[in-house]
């Protein structure tokens, strides 16, 4: 339930098309519905602008499977994250809309898009393509959240003129998410080459002393470049949301 939805409700007990006990009933899932190992935080698209989403690791596919169907009670757009196939066919024999992005590993369930500002964009890009499944799931979290996203995929260090065909358009992004395993260089070139804020992702992607991302993410936490910030190892989701929410301050 966000912003629109208690203005709507708030706007028609006013005006006498919604009565006080159908107010009332619309009003009590608010600020969270308690479903014993599930407390379901329908306030937080009210607060945040968009739902809970349903972290699926650690929880059994029935608990999904509830989440998701009383999220959808309430909310048009609910998201999923870490998702197996095994999930995604569980979720929709219940919500038959829902679709999944399988790179992505996002359950999603669309009924309302948001509005996209069509000049304003986030930029995804990877420095190996090992990397992609982390930078889409940025991606497509940033799309679902109302937001116009464009990619550019295999474009690290190791071959940086790939990286420099695309200055133009990392000049004119909003908002730049850089996926990088390995050393996770490719996050200071970006962060030194615009004047725009770089979300960087250190990857699990590498060789034995790349510690499953942990040299990426040291790499990206010293970074001398101004202006980058860093979310957890493979967090795509983390990156997507934050960049959404720069995308869209206004």
């Amino acid at each position: 339930m966000d912003r629109d939805a208690v203005i709507e409700i708030l706007e028609g007990y006013r005006s006498g098309s919604v009565s006080q006990a159908q107010a009332l009933e619309k009003l009590t899932c608010l600020p969270f519905e308690d479903l014993d190992d599930i407390k379901i935080d329908h306030h937080r698209a009210l607060r945040q602008g968009f739902p809970e989403v349903v972290f699926c690791p650690g929880k059994a596919t029935e608990q999904i499977v509830r989440a998701m169907s009383e999220l959808a009670r309430i909310s048009p757009n609910v998201l999923a994250s870490r998702a197996t196939a095994e999930v995604f066919a569980a979720v929709k024999a219940v919500l038959p809309d829902v679709v999944y992005n399988e790179r992505a590993r996002l359950v999603i369930l669309e009924r309302e898009p948001l509005p996209k500002d069509p000049d304003r964009f986030i930029l995804v890009m990877t420095a190996g393509t090992g990397d992609v499944p982390v930078a889409e799931e940025a991606a497509a979290t940033a799309e679902v959240m109302g937001n116009r996203v464009e990619r550019v995929f295999d474009v690290g260090v190791a071959g940086i003129h790939r990286l420099l065909a695309h200055t133009p358009l990392m000049r004119q992004a909003n908002v730049i998410v850089v996926a990088a395993g390995m050393e996770g260089a490719l996050a200071s070139v970006v962060g030194g080459m615009v004047n725009k804020p770089v979300i960087a992702v250190p990857t699990s992607i590498g060789y034995g002393a790349n510690f499953q991302g942990l040299s990426a993410l040291l790499a990206m936490l010293n970074s001398c470049a101004a202006g980058v910030g860093v979310v957890n190892i493979d967090n795509g989701f983390g990156a997507g949301r934050l960049a959404a929410i720069i995308n869209r301050l206004r």
